[in-house]
């Protein structure tokens, strides 16, 4: 498949609902998407693939129905529902013009099912939500490993470190009142900044062998301050101050809703 040198998401129909191919249902070829986003290969692409079966993995949505490994031509491919392309397109690097366009060519597809603003951002805190949580268990791992008594107490130390106050605190703080962990009402940039925290934690304890309550607690304040010296030298904010947004619940939702969208839209175009 040769690669685009025209916009792949505009015209009517655009050039690429023109890749689809029918077995029953609509999808695309992996190589094909990346094609249209101006790659010569889908290498380019594994990270998004990666980040689209995670999405599908906690939202509960059949991964084979959306994204299926395969081999064309000898080669690594796979066959993508809309829903998986939407997913790669709004996790792919946005500093491709391309990529740019595809993401407002889905953004609009997905405007009716999910009226929402800035939806690449939501997708991508979902992904950084579900990597926290898998960050905080094997930091616990890595804790109890390491010696660790009173793991409230160590988890309060990264809290301290990152916003000067312990979390019972700082949930006074912002305002927050909900049953739910707050980090599923934290944004993306303020998530992101908690998952540098804790694998940065995790990998001072693992590489300097720290051992003890107190001196793991050290080390997850001293971590924690560096990341809050960080934000506050790029963003000039400090992170008790981001806000917080939507449960990301709510998001979930949102995304199920484009995905059941997509499937009813290629549906119609299959009769």
């Amino acid at each position: 498949m040769e690669k685009y040198e025209v916009n792949a998401f505009e015209g009517n129909p655009p050039p690429f609902e023109l890749l689809a191919q029918e077995n029953g249902f609509r999808f695309w070829s992996a190589s094909n998407l990346a094609s249209a986003l101006g790659y010569a290969d889908i290498s380019l692409l594994r990270k998004a693939i990666n980040k689209a079966l995670s999405i599908c993995t906690m939202l509960d949505i059949n991964v084979a129905e959306n994204i299926l490994q395969l081999t064309q031509n000898g080669k690594l491919d796979y066959r993508l529902s809309r829903f998986a392309c939407y997913l790669i397109v709004m996790n792919a690097n946005i500093r491709n013009p391309m990529v740019a366009r595809a993401q407002a060519f889905f953004a609009g597809l997905a405007e009716s099912f999910w009226k929402a603003m800035h939806q690449d951002t939501e997708v991508d805190r979902l992904v950084v939500r579900g990597e926290l949580s898998e960050r905080e268990k094997s930091l616990a791992g890595v804790a109890k490993r390491g010696g660790v008594e009173n793991y409230a107490r160590f988890q309060d130390a990264g809290y301290i470190g990152l916003y000067n106050m312990p979390l019972w605190k700082l949930k006074i703080y912002k305002g927050f009142t909900g049953k739910e962990p707050m980090l599923d009402h934290m944004g993306r940039d303020e998530l992101a900044a908690n998952l540098f925290r804790l694998t940065q934690t995790e990998a001072k304890i693992r590489n300097e062998r720290i051992r003890g309550q107190q001196s793991l607690e050290d080390a997850a304040e001293t971590v924690g301050r560096i990341v809050r010296k960080t934000i506050e030298d790029i963003s000039g904010q400090t992170p008790e101050d981001l806000p917080l947004v939507n449960p990301i619940a709510h998001t979930k939702r949102s995304i199920k809703s484009v995905q059941r969208g997509f499937k009813k839209l290629d549906k119609k175009a299959n009769k």
